[in-house]
């Protein structure tokens, strides 16, 4: 299958400076430009990021740009008010972590990063005005939906800083094509705006035609709200800032009608792999299956094939089986680090550990539980009469202690 073809298959064109889709198909080089005002890019961001990858991996010369410059603007793109200026210290660190993620997203894939601070601190001001301002028209900028939106009626306004971003996103596409070639810029639909300020720059500065493609935004199409947005807030390909198991977990949850959207976009199965998984997904939808091969996938890409091998365990373990004895030591860790993890002694007085991991809260109580047959280890239900954690049920010197349905905790035993 041609690139084009399955990029519009996925559903992954919306915008577009070309007329026929097969320019696509023969490789040259384009870039992709991430904001740096998080210490983190989000599954929003993911998306996008993986078109890159089937631009590079169908040959594609790839530029990825970090914004160690325009992030110290701020972009007013899909923005109602003005964001908050960060510190240039503060634009440096999400810079460093941004690449870091950059890089393993890409890991073993040939592609240069950039950061656009390399250049821009070196402009001059006056020259910035003379050799770019000049080239656009303020009527033009005007009529921009996301600056119309906030100097019109209602609108919050917008600083000149914010108004000039757009400008410094179009020489960043000069930047590029003068020095490498780009001759494509990409990037989500909300960013439409600012990636036409270069094609017209380069026109009338280096009478060449480039050109601009967008995928489309991501929806939650049971709230409308961009994807991966919740009550706890978004979800981050950051590890600290989700933990891999919230980030699996996410992807095992999504609904029934969304998964093969979200299986075409977030993973790099083929056209044919997908649909023999929707073909082994409609047969017996309550078995997830295609959730749980899209929450691998994804968690494979994010977070390494290791992480996703441990996370579909632990999964396995937890909501299928019940039986934990194929879970290895970091299986066990990386379960405690969600749930909690308490050493225990060996010869521990059972009531007194339920107290300790706060299962119960008083001996009393946990006495009760152990009688009531409400207490569980390495899913097994444990005999009224014990009294110590029954060690041939212990893994690896680990076990998930639970009490009740839902209520449970992983143990150490030292």
């Amino acid at each position: 299958m041609e690139l084009s073809e399955d990029l519009q298959w996925r559903g992954q064109i919306k915008d577009k400076t070309f007329n026929d889709i097969t320019w696509l198909d023969k490789p040259k080089t384009f870039y992709l430009g991430v904001d740096c005002s998080s210490s983190s890019m989000t599954i929003g961001n993911l998306a996008v990021f993986m078109l890159a990858r089937r631009l590079l991996d169908a040959g594609w010369t790839t530029y990825l740009l970090v914004g160690g410059a325009t992030s110290l603007v701020g972009d007013p793109g899909g923005k109602d008010n003005e964001r908050d200026l960060k510190t240039r210290k503060e634009i440096e660190f999400n810079v460093q972590a941004i690449k870091q993620q950059v890089s393993k997203l890409f890991d073993g894939k040939d592609f240069t990063l950039v950061d656009n601070y390399d250049w821009f601190s070196k402009i001059n001001y006056l020259d910035f005005l003379r050799d770019v301002g000049k080239h656009y028209s303020m009527t033009e900028l005007l009529q921009r939906d996301y600056i119309a939106s906030r100097i019109g009626k209602d609108g919050s306004g917008i600083s000149y800083a914010e108004f000039s971003y757009s400008l410094i996103q179009g020489y960043d596409y000069w930047h590029l094509y003068t020095k490498y070639n780009v001759v494509l810029q990409i990037g989500g639909s909300d960013q439409w705006g600012n990636m036409l300020s270069g094609v017209p720059l380069i026109r009338k500065k280096e009478n060449a035609d480039v050109q601009a493609l967008s995928s489309p935004l991501v929806l939650d199409k049971n709230t409308g709200k961009k994807f991966g947005k919740s009550e706890d807030g978004a979800i981050w390909l950051d590890a600290k800032l989700t933990s891999p198991y919230k980030f699996y977990q996410f992807w095992l949850n999504v609904d029934d009608d969304s998964v093969f959207d979200y299986l075409k976009i977030y993973t790099l199965l083929t056209k044919e792999q997908i649909q023999d998984v929707m073909t082994q997904f409609n047969k017996d939808q309550s078995g997830r299956y295609a959730q749980k091969t899209l929450a691998y996938e994804v968690t494979k890409i994010v977070h390494g094939q290791k992480k996703a091998d441990s996370l579909q365990r632990i999964s396995q373990a937890l909501f299928v089986t019940k039986d934990y004895l194929n879970l290895t030591k970091d299986d066990f860790i990386e379960l405690g680090a969600e749930l909690g993890l308490y050493n225990v002694s060996k010869d521990s007085d059972l009531a007194q550990t339920l107290v300790d991991t706060k299962l119960a809260s008083s001996k009393a109580e946990a006495r009760r539980f152990i009688k009531d047959n409400a207490v569980y280890c390495n899913g097994k239900q444990l005999n009224q009469d014990l009294t110590h954690l029954p060690q041939n049920l212990i893994n690896k010197d680990y076990c998930v202690l639970r009490r009740g349905k839902n209520n449970q905790v992983v143990i150490s035993i030292i």
